[in-house]
C-alpha cells in the first residue's frame, strides 16, 4: 500500500495522527505531515485505512487504488 497526503487540503483535524502516529506527525497548528515515503507495510494497512477513512477532508490518498469497477461478464458484441 502506498499513500500520499495532500497538505493543501488538510484542515488539521488530526485523525490521521490519532490512528497512525507512526506515519503522520502534526505541526504546531495541528496540520499533518507524512512521516516516511508513503510506503505502508501490510501489517499497518488497517490502521492506515482507518486514518484515510476518518479524514473529514479526504487529504489522505491511496496511490494506485482501483477507482473503477470491472465486470466479470464479457463485453457484448455491438452487432447483436
Amino acid at each position: 500500500m502506498r499513500i500520499r497526503l495532500d497538505r493543501t487540503i488538510c484542515d488539521g483535524f488530526g485523525q490521521c495522527a490519532k490512528h497512525a502516529p507512526e506515519y503522520f506527525s502534526l505541526d504546531d497548528w495541528g496540520y499533518a505531515s507524512l512521516v516516511g515515503n508513503g510506503e505502508i507495510p501490510e501489517k499497518d494497512r488497517d490502521k492506515l485505512m482507518r486514518a484515510l477513512l476518518d479524514c473529514p477532508v479526504h487529504a489522505i490518498i491511496e496511490m494506485g487504488a482501483r477507482t473503477d469497477q470491472t465486470r466479470d461478464t464479457p463485453a457484448q458484441d455491438a452487432r447483436s
